[in-house]
């Protein structure tokens, strides 16, 4: 539903609320009246950027995680975890708690009760709304972004990833890697595959902490932690004692010799790395947005640097660098290279269909 439904649905208190808020001048008595002005005062882009750049950057968060959830409604708890996990762990006290979060979102006029029986203690963000916010908060982050000529040199990986996939299982196959006691191939086992990729990787050294981006990440290199998980997943590749072994599924899709779909590694990366980056689906839409002409790592850190949650002893500049942009150029959605100002970046344009897509825009 639009902001003129929700409107129309909304009771007189929320309304007059709404209006105070903003200082509205309109008769307080008339639906009619408040609903007009109202309408005409939230459907102002220059009302809309000032709302935006006024807001602190929790409430920003907690706007950013509603533009790009997925559920028709959402329950007050919904509602307070996202609060929560947008403060990145500011006590309630210092910023009000989160229910004043909720409750200010509510009178802003951004949030609405459910119009049905069963949808009356649910809510949920207009439509157009979330679609001017988006707009809002584009124009918002592009605005400290360095733009930079093209290099002279840049990296880009295409379908390598769905590739080495491939390689992965040819390898399996013919070798079956004996596993050590932690259930990882042994260095040398993992040095010959790296030797076999198209873009082989540094082993891991020891020591160091290594969880959250999925089972893998514990034992090998982030793009082959990737690749491994998938294969692993899909149920075509299999731990079995100590060896590692292809399963019959696995047999079939090597021997077919089709490459695995690069959105089909995509998704499956997303949802690999949600729990330590809650919010990465933005983050690719953001990117896509930021970047779809060649700007510098710096100035994208700066951009969206503050949306990003540090993860253990990631901060938020690895947590873009390695874990997101790296990720990224793998699968094929992202151009690097480096310039006189540094590392540059660019969207490719099968990255810019899949940020650009209904699977992140919602």
């Amino acid at each position: 539903m639009n902001l003129a439904d929700m409107l129309s649905f909304a009771d007189m208190n929320q309304l007059t609320a709404i209006a105070g808020r903003y200082r509205c001048e309109c008769k307080q008595n008339s639906k009619q009246d408040l609903i007009q002005t109202l309408l005409i005062t939230l459907g102002s882009k220059d009302f809309m950027e000032a709302q935006v750049r006024e807001c602190s950057q929790e409430d920003l968060r907690f706007l950013n995680a509603l533009l790009f959830d997925e559920r028709s409604y959402l329950t007050l708890e919904d509602l307070l975890a996202a609060a929560r996990a947008a403060s990145f762990d500011t006590p309630a006290g210092q910023s009000g708690g989160y229910r004043d979060t909720v409750t200010r979102f509510k009178n802003g006029g951004w949030l609405f009760n459910g119009t049905s029986q069963q949808s009356r203690y649910l809510f949920q963000v207009p439509k157009d709304l979330k679609e001017r916010f988006r707009d809002r908060m584009a124009a918002r982050l592009k605005e400290g972004l360095e733009p930079s000529g093209e290099p002279d040199i840049y990296r880009e990986e295409g379908d390598l990833a769905a590739a080495d996939l491939q390689a992965l299982l040819r390898f399996v196959h013919e070798d079956e890697p004996e596993l050590n006691m932690e259930g990882a191939m042994y260095r040398r086992c993992q040095q010959l595959l790296m030797n076999s990729l198209h873009i082989p990787e540094p082993l891991l050294t020891k020591g160091g902490w290594r969880f959250g981006y999925g089972r893998a990440c514990e034992h090998y290199p982030p793009r082959l932690a990737l690749l491994y998980d998938y294969a692993r997943h899909r149920r075509w590749i299999a731990e079995e004692g100590q060896r590692l072994r292809l399963t019959s599924t696995g047999a079939a899709v090597l021997e077919e010799a089709k490459y695995e779909s690069l959105l089909q590694i995509f998704s499956f990366w997303l949802r690999l790395y949600k729990g330590a980056i809650p919010n990465l689906p933005s983050l690719v839409y953001w990117i896509g947005v930021c970047a779809n002409e060649w700007v510098t790592v710096k100035s994208l850190e700066n951009a969206l640097g503050w949306l990003i949650k540090p993860f253990y002893y990631d901060d938020a500049g690895s947590i873009l660098e390695k874990r997101i942009l790296r990720m990224m150029l793998h699968l094929g959605m992202l151009r690097v290279g480096e310039a006189a100002s540094g590392p540059v970046v660019k969207m490719t344009a099968w990255g810019m269909e899949r940020a650009q897509s209904k699977q992140l825009l919602l």
